[in-house]
């Protein structure tokens, strides 16, 4: 039997704030945060984004994305446990694994705006918007020589993330592992979605007959991962491909469902053993229809279920994580649960499921937890994180 595999606590940064309190407190405690309305990224047509307006660290070089800055401001949450890191084991030990869809690219579209005759301006360089940028940076601006990998699967990429980090773990190619997600805004994700008819002009309502697309958000989300005992475990992890099209799900949910089950099998419960669900609720007609298919084909009874997309955006590449940091903070809650903003309206044609209204908790917080993650081309991940023993 492996050895257990810890989430300690994270950091994160997206719109309900700039701090892992301040978003808990947002999440669980208040009225629902409105996201930003703007045309920054789409000009003369505004949007509800999930925006973060806080002061980012500056950076300067080749390395001066926002993308690198959002990691930084992460970081510093995490300076402490890093340092400790650091401390106990040597440099070549400890890795990095995120997930992300922009990497720079907002800082490539910003570049081309100013280009000049003789060429772009001199404060870009083009590997700002490489994929892989994110974990090299994050690696060298921590002095680490263990596997530095970004992994870029659309909407799984952060899920993902920490599946991998999970592995380097258990084969014990290393002793700790950074991971998790990070993406900012930029006008190619956000008109890239609204032309695929995808993007709603109002806050998105997952789960409504009146659901009409996603609200695109940026955040950064992050955990230090490791065989030290810390609060909660990553127990169980499920991933499919079932390459139904290349950007909508199987109607039916089949890879969706396949997922959550090798997950199930993967930590050793039953479905009757979850209780909370992180839905990935996107607020499109057949993400929410398949994902409601594939939730109640497998778990009966009242099960506390919620989207939280309303409050942050989709954040893509980042959302895995960032959701992951969610059950997180519900595990180690007194109860409360993070609820489902929507119109109440119901569609007839989804099963009915379990959805968490403001104010609704648990005598307890649960045991075990599930966040779904559905990217393009039916590259799925469910995760399930558990209260440690």
């Amino acid at each position: 039997m492996t050895a257990p595999v810890y989430l300690h606590k994270p950091a994160v940064v997206c719109a309900l704030g700039e701090t892992t309190d301040q978003v808990a407190d947002a999440l669980f405690n208040s009225a629902q945060k409105q996201l930003t309305f703007t045309d920054a990224f789409s000009p003369d047509h505004t949007l509800p984004l999930g925006v973060i307006d806080a002061e980012l660290p500056a950076l300067t070089g080749n390395a001066a994305s926002r993308n690198n800055r959002l990691l930084l401001k992460a970081l510093e949450q995490l300076q402490a446990s890093v340092d400790a890191l650091l401390d106990s084991y040597p440099s070549h030990r400890i890795g990095v694994v995120l997930g992300t869809s922009t990497s720079g690219i907002g800082d490539a579209e910003k570049a081309f705006d100013e280009e000049q005759p003789d060429g772009l301006p001199d404060w870009y360089h083009y590997s700002m918007q490489e994929i892989g940028a994110p974990a090299q940076f994050l690696a060298r601006h921590l002095g680490l020589s263990g596997p530095a990998t970004t992994i870029s699967t659309a909407c799984s990429s952060s899920a993902k993330a920490l599946a991998s980090a999970r592995r380097l773990l258990q084969t014990g190619v290393c002793d700790a592992v950074i991971c998790g997600g990070v993406d900012t805004l930029c006008r190619l994700t956000v008109n890239g979605f609204d032309a695929l008819d995808s993007v709603s002009k109002a806050i998105c309502n997952p789960m409504s007959q009146n659901r009409d697309g996603i609200n695109i958000g940026e955040a950064v989300s992050l955990f230090v991962m490791s065989h030290d005992a810390g609060p909660v475990r990553l127990s169980g992890v499920g991933e499919s491909s079932d390459a139904h099209h290349i950007s909508a799900p199987h109607p039916e949910g089949i890879g969706a469902r396949n997922a959550i089950e090798t997950a199930l099998a993967d930590a050793g419960l039953a479905p009757d053993r979850i209780g909370y669900i992180n839905l990935h609720g996107t607020a499109t007609p057949q993400n929410d229809s398949m994902e409601s298919r594939a939730v109640a084909g497998l778990f009966t009874g009242p099960l506390p279920c919620s989207s939280t997309k309303p409050l942050t955006g989709h954040t893509l590449g980042a959302a895995g994580a960032l959701e992951a940091a969610f059950c997180w903070l519900t595990l180690v809650s007194d109860g409360r649960l993070p609820p489902h903003w929507w119109d109440g309206q119901t569609d007839e044609q989804l099963p009915e499921l379990a959805l968490v209204q403001p104010g609704d908790s648990l005598p307890q917080a649960p045991l075990h937890v599930l966040s779904n993650s559905f990217a393009f081309g039916g590259n799925n991940i469910a995760l399930i994180l558990s209260a440690a023993e």
